[in-house]
């Protein structure tokens, strides 16, 4: 069920380049039931910045009554979210959207993230291994100093990451790890800019996977149709990523 609250701020730090970790507390965590899920973000109490900000979940923990969300602070509304301090309140939104089928994996999974893209798939690499899911990290960034949670996902399993410039890990995308690695998994989640879903496709179409896409959002539930996309249904068959995503079966968005 979607909820508006005003939430508590509990934590937030600066853990990459321009990337932000913001931990709230709230009864709205409650009705989180999936990874993959976002919230819509009011980031100043004023009407300036006007629209609510989407942003992944992270991880989600029911006992405190807490998650966490990673945001990029790149324009002035995430750049005044980036201000908010532990003890100030956030009008937040959700949880919104469709998340990750969890259940479609049956041994093991690939989870393959690039930059922003990333946050998602760590609350659903944590219910994976809970589920006895045997889960493959592949994560690509810009660079170094780009670089988030490594340490996280290596303790949930077997990592690898990307950098554009070569600073570290595997200088490339991560499409040039996937082809090292063997073939012996049975469900490819991702998450990521368009061209890498669509790269990620192209190197599995014999597999089982689902992707979460990121498409510029106004309202969050689906009622301003700015995150329209076509379909392979039919020329004349849409879908709109905040609602009836952001999570579809691969082959089925026309980005």
């Amino acid at each position: 069920m979607i909820r508006q609250e005003r939430m508590q701020v509990v934590d937030q730090k600066q853990i990459a380049r321009h990337i932000f970790e913001l931990t709230v507390q709230g009864g709205l965590t409650s009705e989180m039931t999936a990874p993959g899920q976002f919230v819509h973000v009011r980031v100043a109490d004023s009407y300036e910045p006007l629209l609510r900000r989407p942003i992944s979940v992270a991880a989600i923990d029911p006992e405190l009554q807490q998650f966490t969300m990673i945001y990029r602070a790149e324009g002035r509304g995430t750049s005044l979210l980036s201000q908010k301090k532990p003890g100030d309140t956030l009008d937040v939104l959700g949880p919104l959207g469709n998340g990750f089928p969890v259940e479609q994996a049956e041994k093991k999974a690939y989870l393959i993230g690039g930059g922003i893209g990333v946050p998602p798939l760590y609350e659903l690499a944590k219910q994976l291994n809970a589920n006895g899911i045997q889960t493959v990290h592949i994560l690509g960034f810009e660079s170094k100093q780009a670089v988030f949670y490594e340490e996280k996902f290596k303790e949930l399993g077997e990592t690898h990451i990307a950098t554009v410039d070569g600073s570290h890990g595997t200088q490339g995308f991560v499409t040039h790890i996937l082809n090292e690695l063997p073939k012996d998994f049975d469900t490819y989640f991702s998450c990521g800019p368009t061209p890498m879903l669509e790269a990620v496709q192209w190197a599995f179409p014999e597999k089982r996977g689902f992707l979460s896409y990121e498409q510029r959002m106004g309202c969050g539930i689906g009622a301003c149709f700015a995150c329209v996309c076509r379909t392979t249904k039919s020329e004349t068959d849409y879908i709109k990523v905040c609602s009836d995503g952001p999570v579809f079966p691969a082959g089925v968005v026309i980005a």
